[in-house]
């Protein structure tokens, strides 16, 4: 959670010198070869084949469609509003594992989820603009669509998880996600130079994020239940926010604390917290 709340604050710095899909596309490309040396112990084709589907689905919510929304999330709202955000992922995991795999949810579950939602509501509307973030309700939008991917991932690394290893399913995604932004080679517009704040965060996201982050994530779903793994997301407000401060100057202000206080009281209600 520590690596993945420096996610955002280096996301953030990115897309000041690069467009924004081909940061994506290069942590894909960069955590894709970081796994190369690991292609001939994959499992058994046969495997592979008879949880194509699942793995396919898996990939597509995150990384492919995760990051089509927070990469563009990040250019319109503060990395510690987006970092905030993620606070409601345990809540909706919860929430969608009572639909979907038939685990009960209490009122209690949806009350944490009406209160989530309502504070990220108030840290939208309180959110002011400016130059690095000049449409935060529409980014804050953007990171809750993004929250809605990662709980369709988060179920189905769970479902995958006694199949495959976590290191083989954080390869997989790595590489579906490289395919995936692939043609932003051609249709992305390209810098005139490349700086070197760019290239490192973008080695950042790629190894320390995409490889490390998000390996012991599914290390983590292979042995506790999911809604325990999705809780310690909780710890990536704290990150962010301090990180947003130190290293990007980013302040949260007034109401805002509020909508923080609302978003964190709902992951509290359900008794979902690390």
């Amino acid at each position: 959670m520590l690596l993945w709340g420096g996610s955002f604050v280096a996301m953030k710095a990115a897309v000041q010198h690069l467009d924004p899909w081909l940061i994506v596309l290069g942590r894909m490309l960069l955590a894709t070869l970081a796994f190369a040396p690991l292609a001939r112990r994959m499992p058994p084709r046969p495997l592979v084949r008879a949880h194509l589907p699942g793995l396919l689905l898996m990939a597509l919510a995150e990384p492919c469609f995760y990051f089509v929304f927070e990469a563009k999330a990040l250019t319109l709202t503060q990395a510690s509003q987006a970092g905030v955000i993620t606070a409601m992922l345990p809540v909706m995991v919860v929430c969608a594992a009572g639909l979907f795999l038939g685990e009960r949810t209490s009122a209690r579950g949806w009350a944490g989820l009406a209160l989530g939602v309502a504070g990220a509501g108030m840290l939208s509307a309180f959110a002011p603009e400016d130059a690095y973030s000049p449409d935060p309700l529409l980014g804050n939008l953007l990171e809750m669509a993004a929250m809605g991917c990662a709980t369709v991932y988060t179920l189905m690394v769970k479902r995958l998880a006694p199949h495959f290893s976590p290191a083989f399913l954080t390869a997989f995604q790595a590489a579906t996600g490289t395919v995936f932004f692939l043609p932003a080679l051609w249709f992305s517009p390209w810098p005139a130079t490349f700086t070197w704040q760019g290239l490192a965060a973008m080695g950042y996201l790629g190894l320390f994020v995409s490889v490390a982050a998000y390996g012991c994530y599914n290390f983590a779903l292979s042995r506790l239940p999911a809604s325990r793994a999705a809780a310690a997301v909780n710890l990536i407000p704290a990150f962010t926010l301090v990180m947003g401060w130190l290293l990007l100057g980013e302040t949260i202000q007034g109401w805002q604390w509020a909508g923080i206080a609302l978003i964190l009281a709902g992951t509290r209600l359900t008794g979902h917290t690390p």
